[in-house]
């Protein structure tokens, strides 16, 4: 598959996140896929994200993700992204406080066959927290 596949293959990822249709997943990530980077209990493959994003919009219902910019070769793609939403739902035991969130991070997604194989990223989980009124300690 070429490099214009595999944005392809993670623009439609953010589409699925974005519209809250994530049974969709298996459509851009192989069914081995490993999270490098992966949320408590997270398994593997389409559903390990389908699990993730399922608790990530019932505390936020109107998550959505906007890329801020992108790179690409032929097998990775990597990007820059912003989170928004509104905490409408428990997060993190935490009960919905309808406050506000903004939260950066960054991704690098490996592609085989137009599906993503591999994923490290990293957001802003501390700064999240605090916008939440979370007492912190480190």
């Amino acid at each position: 598959m070429s490099q214009q596949d595999n944005i392809a293959a993670t623009q439609r990822f953010g589409e699925l996140v974005n519209t809250g249709k994530l049974d969709g997943f298996a459509e851009v990530v192989a069914p081995n896929s490993v999270d490098h980077d992966p949320a408590p209990g997270q398994v593997n493959g389409p559903q390990g994200f389908t699990m993730f994003f399922t608790m990530m919009r019932s505390a936020f219902p109107d998550l959505h993700i906007d890329v801020e910019h992108m790179v690409a070769d032929e097998d990775n793609v990597s990007f820059a992204y912003t989170i928004t939403g509104t905490h409408q739902g428990e997060f993190m035991d935490i009960a919905p406080t309808g406050k506000q969130i903004k939260v950066r991070g960054m991704q690098i997604g490996r592609f085989e066959n137009g599906l993503m194989v591999e994923r490290w990223g990293s957001s802003d989980e501390l700064g999240l927290l605090k916008q939440l009124g979370a007492s912190v300690t480190v």
